[in-house]
């Protein structure tokens, strides 16, 4: 059910957004989720609805989900 890797000491995850639909969208959420603790990038493709993070160790789900609501958006699940 989920998509982690670990990979040279980082967790990368891929959620499901719904919602999203250009670039303000997500950029929206990428900074929304960039500001969680531990997560060193974050890439959001509208066209797909994914959001692929790497972060130091596996996120908060309900944490990830308090961001991408604070944007705006519906976290789904992960791909």
């Amino acid at each position: 059910m989920t998509s982690q890797t670990d990979t040279q000491g980082s967790v990368t995850t891929v959620y499901k957004v719904s919602g999203m639909s250009c670039g303000h969208c997500e950029g929206s959420v990428s900074a929304e989720i960039s500001q969680l603790p531990g997560v060193s990038s974050v890439t959001a493709v509208a066209s797909s609805g994914e959001v692929t993070v790497v972060s130091a160790a596996p996120l908060d789900e309900a944490a990830v989900r308090a961001a991408v609501d604070e944007a705006g958006f519906e976290l789904t699940g992960t791909a």
